[in-house]
């Protein structure tokens, strides 16, 4: 298959759901490969090395192979390590490091060119998720090298004065940690109170640290602007300058909309792509959505384990 550049399907992202259409299409004997810009389940990669899943295991499996884990969520680490399994179990045709650039159909045949070469496809199955594009504040000193969108790991951040923008999983995680390595944090909030999704277990620890003062959460506020050792936060009391080294803007994600209109797919002006949801084929006969990035700007709507089902009703309506 390694040097094959036809198939009956070309998945794009090699996230769980992207390897759940593989094997799918793998049983029902289609030709296939997955196109991954970055690294195997790259988001998964990419996520805080010590985030811990809402969902069970279980939820969390694909292609029947149980997600072993002795404690009652699984961790990042256990699900990246549990997805590389299953592709090595399946032997699923993965290219890794290969972005997809360009998907045109000029007649029945799809198009496709990437990075490193061309090939065509019968069908095209996007399942590229929603962590690529960070949702920006759009305030001056955004771009600077003490702000990230992007949260890893906590030890960096030991002894420095770090603002937290956002109050949802990833925000209050980002906070937590950071505190428990000595850093002073200062939680910058929109609304009024924590979000409403934040994970039950977590949300106690949060609201007692705040309430003790050990993290300093500032309600109804907002980031105005970043320059390199400060920052500036409108507060209902007025503007405040503090002490700042770094900035972790924990804003939200969006799936890759540029990507999906030059693919052909129409995003009316919710941003919530065109798609059938008994067959999960968009406006181009043949080009399919699977995954989290069907939801649009809706991420809370879509998960691993509510998406799933979209492998099969993807590759059953392509084999019929």
């Amino acid at each position: 298959m390694a040097n094959q550049k036809h198939y009956d399907v070309l998945i794009i992202g090699s996230g769980p759901i992207g390897m759940a259409c593989a094997i799918e299409a793998k049983k029902a004997n289609l030709s296939y490969v997955i196109i991954e810009k970055g690294a195997l389940v790259n988001s998964l990669f990419n996520y805080p090395v010590f985030m811990t899943f809402f969902s069970t295991s279980q939820k969390l499996e694909i292609g029947g192979v149980p997600f072993v884990t002795i404690n009652p969520k699984p961790n990042r680490n256990e699900a990246i390590e549990y997805y590389r399994r299953v592709a090595e179990k399946f032997e699923l045709n993965i290219n890794l490091f290969e972005r997809v650039e360009k998907v045109e159909k000029p007649n029945d045949i799809f198009e496709i060119s990437t990075s490193k070469s061309s090939y065509t496809a019968g069908n095209v199955i996007v399942a590229t998720g929603f962590y690529d594009v960070p949702l920006m504040m759009n305030i001056p000193g955004e771009d600077l090298p003490q702000v990230t969108h992007y949260y890893k790991d906590p030890h960096l951040y030991a002894f420095q004065n770090v603002v937290v923008v956002g109050a949802n999983n990833s925000g209050v995680d980002a906070a937590l940690e950071t505190y428990r390595k000595g850093a002073n944090v200062t939680m910058v909030i929109r609304s009024g109170d924590l979000g409403p999704h934040v994970k039950y277990w977590v949300r106690p620890d949060i609201q007692n640290r705040i309430k003790e003062g050990e993290v300093k959460a500032l309600f109804n506020a907002e980031l105005l602007e970043i320059r390199p050792g400060e920052v500036d936060i409108k507060t209902p009391e007025g503007i405040s300058t503090i002490p700042n080294d770094f900035v972790i803007a924990m804003t939200g994600y969006q799936p890759d909309f540029s990507m999906l209109r030059k693919f052909g797919i129409n995003l009316p002006e919710s941003l919530c792509p065109v798609y059938n949801e008994e067959t999960m084929e968009t406006n181009v006969n043949g080009l399919y959505l699977a995954g989290v990035v069907c939801g649009g700007l809706d991420t809370h709507k879509l998960f691993i384990e509510n998406s799933r089902v979209h492998a099969e009703i993807i590759i059953k309506n392509i084999k019929n």
